[in-house]
Order: C-alpha cells, then structure tokens, then sequence
C-alpha cells in the first residue's frame, strides 16, 4: 500500500487550517474522531478505471462483489487490457457486468491498447491533460479523471465540485441553506490550493462524522 507521505499531509492540513476557519473546524473534528487521514493510493492505473467504470450508478458493496469476481476470472493473470480482453461479453454478463459497462470496458481496453491513453505515461501530464485524455473513453468523464488524479496519481490539489458529497458537506459545513453550485463550490476552494485534494478527504469523512461527538 502506498499513501501521501505523512510529513506532507501536514503540511496540507496546516495550510488549510490557516487559510479557511471553516475548514480548520471540519479538519479538527475529523482527527479528533478518527485522527489524521492519509491519501491512500491505488495499485494498478488500468485495474482503477476499470473498478471506476463498475462501480458506476450501484452500491459500493456491489461494485465491490463484481470486482472481485473480474479480478478472480482473470487469475493467474493481473486485470490488464489483454487479460480483460479475454472474457467475451458473456463471461462479462455473467461476472454481473451491465451491457452498457461492457461496452465501456471495451473502450477502454481499445483507447490503451492503440495508445490514445497511454497509461504508462500519464503521470508525466498536468490535471487538465490527464482529463483530456482519460475523458476519450466511453463511460469516463470529469469526476472519474479526477478521482483517478487523487487516488491513483495522487495529485494534492485536485478539487471535485461535480461530487454531490462534497457539495453536500460543504452545505453542511459552511451553514449554507442549499447545495451550492459548480462555481460557487470552486469559489470556496480557491484558497486551498494547493492542497485541494486534502481538503476533499476530510470533506468527505466530515459526512461519516457522529454529530454528537465533541
């Protein structure tokens, strides 16, 4: 398992607190309940967006079931282009793969193995040209490329305000009376770069939080 060295994560959560009371109060709360997080980062680029593409629109304990049974119909061989390439759709049906999502998973298999998303480099890219590229894919858009910059390449200031969560714990942390807009959200944020990914892990464990808790 590879995570966010721990220094650097202070670093983050230092800058926040001094640059926004609002969020220096969510960040206190989240440690005092759970203690410091840290940026867990996914093994596997390719394994990541094809979890990403499951577990799209179903439960994460569904998505999870089906993943393992992908991950065990490929053994002895890693989720990879080829080895997912393999498994006719049927198989894929079978493993509870949707049609849609298999068509998905073709797309993906098709844009790595021509080189449209060069996986193996993709790292040497800024955001913005990682979600240009990532969003060529069937079945991928903004909010996963974003994800995939946080928890696989683990970028640090990556901000997601298509993410209800976020928007909805920003409403709740912030006194707002409605879930605030794609602007509004980015507008908040602003002053947390460049640690903007941070900000979004203790925002969303600021929703697992016990309200009674002091």
């Amino acid at each position: 398992m590879k995570i966010v060295p721990r220094r650097v994560m202070r670093s983050a959560t230092r800058h926040l607190s001094q640059v926004d009371p609002v969020l220096a109060g969510t960040i206190s709360r989240v440690e005092n309940q759970v203690g410091p997080l840290d940026m867990t980062l996914r093994r596997g680029r390719f394994l990541s967006l094809v979890r990403s593409i499951i577990g799209q629109q179903i439960s994460t304990s569904a998505a999870r079931s089906i993943n393992e049974r992908v991950r065990l119909a490929v053994r002895p061989h890693w989720v990879t282009p080829a080895s997912l390439d393999a498994l006719d759709d049927r198989d894929l049906r079978g493993l509870g793969v949707s049609p849609q999502k298999i068509g998905y998973l073709r797309d993906l298999i098709a844009a790595v193995q021509d080189r449209r998303v060069r996986l193996d480099r993709i790292h040497r890219q800024d955001d913005e040209q990682v979600i240009s590229e990532l969003v060529q894919v069937k079945g991928i858009g903004r909010w996963t490329s974003q994800m995939f910059l946080i928890f696989c390449l683990g970028r640090l200031d990556v901000f997601a305000p298509l993410d209800l969560g976020i928007r909805a714990n920003l409403a709740r942390e912030y006194g707002l009376s409605d879930m605030p807009g794609v602007e509004a959200c980015e507008r908040l944020a602003e002053p947390w770069a460049p640690y903007r990914s941070v900000a979004c892990l203790y925002l969303w464990k600021s929703g697992d939080l016990d309200p009674d808790a002091t």
